[in-house]
């Protein structure tokens, strides 16, 4: 599956990956629902920062849909809750 983050570009994940990444989606949406700040900005990080781990890096000129795309590192909780669909930025 094809992940973009936002101004870093795209990564190439396994299907495997996709629970893992749920359960960091997961952690997230309790941040934002919580309101919390500081625990907004650990689950932003920990999401983005195993898609950067788990995934390959997509060539900068390759032209790839996306399945998925998830926000900047320095997004705000705001920007984040707007990108949310009805099960988070990863469905599934």
């Amino acid at each position: 599956m094809i992940v973009r983050i936002m101004g870093e570009g795209q990564l190439d994940l396994t299907d495997a990956d996709l629970d893992l990444l749920n359960s960091y989606d997961d952690a997230l949406e309790r941040a934002i629902a919580s309101g919390d700040e500081a625990t907004f900005r650990k689950a932003l990080h920990d999401l983005l920062e195993r898609v950067r781990q788990d995934g390959e890096s997509l060539d900068p000129d390759a032209l790839k849909p996306s399945e998925y795309i998830l926000p900047p590192s320095d997004a705000s909780m705001e920007e984040v809750r707007d990108m949310l669909q009805d099960d988070g930025l990863i469905p599934g």
